[in-house]
């Protein structure tokens, strides 16, 4: 099964949203299945080099331990621009896409989630 992540909330929101995203896509990792996320809006701040780690979580070490495993993620090239990593660029691991290759992973996935 394909599952596909797409975060749309700033990893720094002072909420659980993305930590729980993540946790899921981790355990979904774990059970077999294939594992994409896409980094929408303020989400791209995931991605930023030089991301500080959290209080109590490593939000950016838990999206890299998933890529490490064969995840894939990528970012909205727009979003980028609009919401976020104005102060870095984005990490290697994480790649530039566009709506139009959203669409692309929305239609080749079996299952896809938005936080």
């Amino acid at each position: 099964m394909k599952l596909l992540l797409v975060l749309n909330r700033s990893p720094s929101d002072g909420t659980d949203v993305t930590w729980n995203a993540l946790r899921l896509l981790a355990k979904a990792q774990e059970a077999g299945m294939a594992v994409r996320v896409f980094l929408m809006n303020e989400a791209v701040d995931l991605a930023r080099e030089g991301l500080e780690r959290g209080d109590e979580y490593d939000l950016q070490g838990m999206l890299l331990e998933v890529l490490a495993k064969g995840a894939e993620a990528k970012l909205c090239k727009t979003c980028l621009t609009r919401c976020g990593i104005g102060d870095g660029k984005p990490r290697p691991e994480v790649a530039e896409a566009t709506m139009p290759e959203l669409v692309e992973w929305i239609a080749d996935s079996d299952r896809v989630l938005t936080f």
